[in-house]
């Protein structure tokens, strides 16, 4: 078992019976469906429900027979603002406070509605993926209005960033499930305040969403040589004191 199947494991010993269940996106999540789908065919679980945060996991959830609805349905069912009991997803980054970068899987947007709307959020990575300061390994993803998007991605580049298109192989522009561009931002060394950029960056117009999902995991999964490893938000706390 690789390491992104033991975290994908350890996050399916929460679904129990009966639930109503976010779906991420990406190459980690996209485990965790298998292994859902895996489990309700032999018949170890029943009555799951799941909302899908792309169109790629929901042909993949489709396939391995995971029942599928929508947040609305499930919301009028429920008659709750929380209507799914819990999401898994992985994450690009994560720091120390479980504060990460997502949307290298092109669904950021989606991903961040269903999260949430969840009572529980179930972050899974492998040990690659943490680090001490966000922005430092990977680029953040950035969702854009594709009306004027130059322009957008000019201002981008006032951040403190090298900002640019992210574009397919083919050299058109990545194109979203929502009809929206991405741009990538890199950082260098890494975002200095996570919060203030976060708030740059929903107050523009035409800038759709970003990467940053702050305060949101409610816990993570660190799939390790060693074993899984779990951070939650009191570890969280003892670093930021020690910090």
């Amino acid at each position: 078992m690789n390491l992104k199947q033991q975290a994908a494991q350890k996050a399916l010993e929460f679904v129990q019976n009966g639930m109503y269940l976010g779906l991420g996106s990406g190459s980690t999540s996209a485990i965790f469906v298998d292994l859902l789908g895996e489990k309700l065919r032999a018949g170890l679980l029943e009555d799951i429900v799941a909302v899908p945060t792309s169109s790629v996991t929901a042909a993949r959830a489709k396939a391995a027979g995971i029942p599928l609805s929508t947040l609305a349905e499930i919301s009028r069912l429920r008659q709750s603002l929380l209507p799914l009991d819990l999401t898994v997803d992985g994450a690009d980054e994560v720091d120390s406070q479980l504060n990460m970068i997502k949307g290298l899987g092109r669904a950021l947007l989606r991903e961040k509605i269903i999260e949430i709307h969840s009572r529980l959020f179930i972050v899974i990575v492998d040990e690659s993926k943490l680090v001490a300061r966000l922005g430092s390994k990977c680029s953040l993803p950035v969702e854009i209005l594709p009306f004027e998007a130059e322009a957008h991605i000019g201002w981008l580049n006032t951040l403190g960033c090298r900002a640019e298109m992210w574009h397919e192989e083919d050299g058109s522009p990545v194109v979203t499930d929502n009809g929206n561009y991405l741009a990538l931002c890199q950082f260098g060394s890494g975002i200095a305040d996570s919060y203030h950029l976060a708030r740059l960056l929903a107050d523009r117009a035409g800038i759709i969403e970003h990467g940053l999902f702050l305060d949101m995991a409610s816990v993570v999964f660190v799939s390790t040589q060693a074993g899984v490893k779990i951070l939650d938000h009191d570890l969280a706390s003892q670093a930021g004191g020690m910090g």
